[in-house]
């Protein structure tokens, strides 16, 4: 199953919807510290509903920890500087989509470590900066579970 990966996430309520997103999909939710907020925050909790008990979160100390822990992973960085659309990517189970902090993306030098050939974006006008993060990582998702037939979902 895809995994998303949230690289110093700031704000409570995205990490929230996304961790809704993960408990529907049966995807692994990973948070990547430093975490803008506690996981017992109020707003985190209230945009996850009661899903947070549904959701497999694991929390890592660093990018790194993360990568260790899932034995070196085929990651896929999401970015505005990405030179690919999340369509043209070809998923593979157990892929990470890996979202960089709400007001400053992905560090540059960890886009380029990881592969800039593993770099995607999503189509916006040409004077648009971003999306909301939960919403990317819903789109860039559901593509992925979409090239995979949907495995284990009705």
């Amino acid at each position: 199953m895809l995994q998303v990966a949230l690289y110093e996430p700031e704000i409570p309520p995205n990490t929230g919807n996304i961790m809704r997103l993960c408990a529907n999909t049966g995807c692994v939710l990973h948070l990547i510290k430093p975490l803008g907020f506690s996981l017992e925050d109020k707003q985190l909790r209230r945009a996850g509903l009661d899903y947070r008990e549904f959701a497999d979160v694991r929390v890592h100390e660093s990018l790194d920890a993360m990568v260790a822990a899932l034995n070196k992973p085929r990651i896929w960085t999401l970015s505005t500087r990405g030179t690919k659309t999340y369509t043209q990517a070809q998923f593979q189970k157990d892929d990470v989509l890996l979202f960089g902090p709400e007001t400053r993306g992905l560090p540059v030098p960890l886009i380029d470590e990881l592969g800039v050939h593993r770099c995607l974006r999503v189509p916006m006008l040409p004077d648009s900066r971003s999306l909301n993060l939960s919403n990317a990582t819903a789109l860039v998702l559901y593509e992925g579970l979409r090239q995979l037939g949907f495995p284990g979902m009705a």
